[in-house]
């Protein structure tokens, strides 16, 4: 099974929701580096973005 490279999300998407979530300067601070986020936070991101897609998807920005 072939490892998929880059990801759905864009990389300001990434950055906006780490943002919203307060993580944002963890991200930063190690040059965009998303290891160092918990998995809390890290489960929190992807949360927010399904969110946001599924508004999206429905017509509600």
């Amino acid at each position: 099974m072939s490892r998929r490279r880059g990801g759905v999300m864009s990389e300001r998407l990434k950055y906006e929701l780490a943002d919203e979530l307060g993580v944002g300067d963890v991200v930063r601070r190690d040059g965009g580096y998303f290891g160092n986020v918990s998995s809390k936070d890290c489960g929190n991101l992807v949360r927010l973005a399904i969110e946001r897609a599924e508004r999206s998807m429905a017509g509600g920005r």
